[in-house]
């Protein structure tokens, strides 16, 4: 059976650690989009981890991790990843698909470059090469993990990479130029880090399948950083859809059999784009910034102060309809506990009437949160194990976002920890 494991919303909902609580029980997890710009806060017994590229089954020893070929490899990264978690005593199972396809140094400097270029007009990025590295995965000339090993076909590859960046590096940002020899030594110095874990992992999987095997595919980010329909343009380069888990790890569409989408009992948001309940008194945001995950409410990747708001009703319907949901985990439920009233965007005012369908960006940029007020329940609510042990205030919250979402809230999460976890029956 596979599973999807998906964001909901802008991104840090928290679906490492569902990821991991799901993965003691599968056979194999696989990353099947996205790169290192992003992270996942993982806390258990081995300690407290911000994987990045790692998948976050990394920590069950039964359990195989892929990186498959819709990822963006930072192969640099990924080896730093490796080496940091092996000093905590983990040592995972790891395959890399062999179409993967490599994140380079210039990916990095064109995405720092463009930043530069555009200056109050910027995206936000991470400046992790993402936006670069798709665009040449899809002009054809990225490379691809099983050309490392090509040599005569990779320094042709080499040579035609640098007189179409060279002439944007010259004419475009007026930097320094990109030297064939030296990117030619940087790929053999990839295939050497690489080569023990390279795979072909679409045999691999389509085994895994016919044997029956329990198969976790592991999103990046959210339904509203999509390139398609998420807040373009301030959106990621790859699809964060489950859907895209056909494409990016190379599984059958008919296999995918449960979408579980993981949504915040809040909102947050890391970088640019709109986000309408967004708490804007900055006093209001950061207490809840404050009170927020485990460390508060700063990037794993960044370390940037996430920007946050009240949780929005409009967009997470959205998101799980996107996403083909089947089920919906909440978490950071604990993070409200001091609030005395809660806040839930219910609709949007867009030119003085209401609407509750999620819209492209230059209507959402019209858009004006509409607010219910819920009682809090403004006691701490960490160990709680049983839904009937919750107070009456928090089921009522809970059970609101379920009728406005509209699907079935399975599980809430009441700390950072793989144990606090709550079965709604």
């Amino acid at each position: 059976m596979v599973k999807a494991i998906v964001g909901a919303n802008w991104g840090d909902e928290g679906k490492g650690k569902i990821t991991d609580m799901f993965a003691q029980t599968a056979d194999i997890v696989i990353r099947f989009q996205g790169g290192a710009n992003a992270g996942h806060t993982i806390i258990n017994e081995h300690g407290r981890f911000a994987l990045h590229l790692m998948p976050s089954g990394i920590f069950s020893e039964k359990t195989t991790c892929i990186i498959a070929n819709g990822v963006a490899l930072d192969i640099n990264k990924f080896c730093a990843e490796l080496e940091s978690v092996k000093k905590s005593g983990i040592n995972p199972r790891l395959l890399v698909s062999d179409r993967c396809q490599i994140l380079m140094p210039y990916h990095i400097l064109l995405d720092e470059y463009e930043e530069e270029r555009l200056g109050k007009a910027a995206f936000g990025s991470t400046k992790s090469g993402i936006a670069p590295f798709f665009s040449d995965k899809f002009s054809k000339i990225g490379i691809q993990l099983s050309e490392l090993f090509d040599e005569d076909a990779l320094k042709e590859k080499i040579k035609n990479i640098c007189t179409l960046k060279n002439l944007t590096l010259k004419y475009v940002y007026n930097k320094p130029l990109l030297d064939e020899n030296e990117l030619l030594e940087t790929c053999r110095e990839y295939r050497q880090k690489i080569e023990p874990f390279v795979c072909d992992t679409h045999e691999y999987i389509h085994r895994a399948l016919a044997e029956g095997k329990e198969i976790l595919l592991e999103g990046q980010l959210g339904t509203l950083k999509d390139p398609d329909f998420g807040i373009y343009p301030m959106v990621t380069s790859s699809s964060t859809l489950a859907g895209y888990g056909c494409v990016g790890a190379g599984i059958p569409a008919n296999e995918i059999k449960e979408i579980i989408a993981v949504t915040k009992a809040y909102s947050s948001a890391v970088g640019a784009g709109e986000f309408v309940s967004e708490i804007l008194d900055e006093k209001e945001a950061q207490e809840l910034r404050v009170h927020g995950g485990d460390k508060g409410e700063f990037g794993a990747t960044t370390g940037r102060p996430r920007r946050v708001g009240w949780f929005d009703c409009v967009a997470s319907r959205y998101g799980v309809q996107c996403q083909g949901a089947t089920q919906a985990v909440i978490t950071a439920l604990d993070c409200l506990s001091y609030l005395d009233e809660i806040k839930i965007c219910v609709a949007y005012d867009l030119d003085g009437r209401q609407i509750t369908d999620f819209p492209t960006t230059p209507t959402l940029k019209k858009c004006k949160p509409v607010l219910k007020t819920m009682k809090g329940w403004h006691c701490d609510i960490k160990g709680i194990r049983n839904y009937a042990d919750l107070p009456q205030e928090t089921r009522d919250y809970i059970e609101f976002i379920e009728s406005q979402i509209g699907i079935k809230v399975s599980m809430v999460s009441n700390g950072p920890e793989r144990e606090a976890i709550i079965y709604k029956p």
